[in-house]
């Protein structure tokens, strides 16, 4: 039993069309067609709204499509496991590196073009395919972006939620032509990466999805402790009897220090800070 199969059970027991069951999931006909014939693999029911949709309307019980199409793609998965790594489409690759800072562009595809598909393509790509797909999935229930988005690549309402739909379902290792024409051409503006930290930055098209650049980095840091000031410090620091001669650097060491249920009296800071500047307490190398 897989989701094709009770699909169609369903529409014949209903009585009903593929044409009203396209209908209903807001996606075209050729798309279900290609569904129920195998041609398209399920679609990952956390990347999609369509299982509720063609559960509604073929009145199934909630959940059932989006848990067979989970053990479908499970098998799939499984069977594709052992299958080495195929490079991008070359027309992918070029659009890639199309949108890619001109500063290090050449030195970008000289390692692109090392190998078929390498560490720092499938790294790019996968980014840029993250920051795409979260556009997509937030703007999927809005008619007007689908619309905008729609008339870019000379498309129908419908044939867009289809490719978005299949869009948000792909992975690095099948993005096409197609999705890169509707998506990623238009969404994104350029992006750059520093070769020696791989921190990365993506400037997406603001009239499609407005805001500052996406930025992410790469490179272990050590994570910044939340700060709460206790109330003993800012006492302590508002008070030029006790604070008036520190320095940015005592400040800053005193901010770091942490207490457990006890709360601190600046009278304490003011101790600490001098124990800071004793040369007794410290070791001279």
């Amino acid at each position: 039993m897989d989701v094709p199969l009770v699909i169609r059970q369903r529409l014949e027991e209903l009585g009903a069309e593929q044409r009203a069951l396209a209908t209903a999931a807001q996606v075209t006909e050729s798309y279900i067609s290609q569904l129920l014939t195998r041609k398209k693999a399920p679609p990952a029911p956390n990347r999609t709204d369509i299982y509720d949709k063609m559960e509604t309307f073929l009145k199934l019980q909630r959940g059932e499509l989006s848990k067979l199409a989970t053990l479908q793609r499970e098998e799939e998965l499984k069977r594709r496991l052992g299958d080495p790594l195929t490079p991008l489409f070359k027309e992918v690759r070029e659009l890639i590196l199309h949108k890619s800072n001109p500063d290090n562009r050449t030195e970008i595809r000289v390692i692109f073009e090392k190998q078929s598909f390498g560490e720092l393509e499938r790294l790019v790509t996968q980014k840029l395919l993250d920051v795409v797909k979260r556009v997509a999935k937030e703007e999927l229930e809005s008619e007007h972006w689908l619309r905008t988005v729609a008339r870019l690549s000379d498309r129908s309402y419908e044939q867009m939620r289809v490719t978005v739909l299949e869009f948000l379902d792909t992975d690095i290792f099948n993005l096409s032509i197609e999705h890169c024409v509707a998506f990623l051409d238009p969404l994104i503006e350029s992006w750059g990466i520093d070769l020696a930290t791989f921190d990365m930055e993506v400037v997406l098209n603001r009239r499609l999805a407005p805001g500052p650049p996406k930025k992410f980095g790469f490179v272990e840091r050590e994570p910044e402790q939340p700060f709460d000031e206790e109330p003993g410090l800012k006492d302590f620091l508002q008070d030029p009897s006790l604070s008036g001669d520190a320095t940015e650097e005592e400040i800053a060491f005193l901010k770091k220090l942490r207490f457990g249920r006890k709360r601190p009296a600046p009278l304490y800071y003011y101790r600490e800070l001098q124990n800071l500047r004793d040369r007794l307490h410290f070791r001279t190398t």
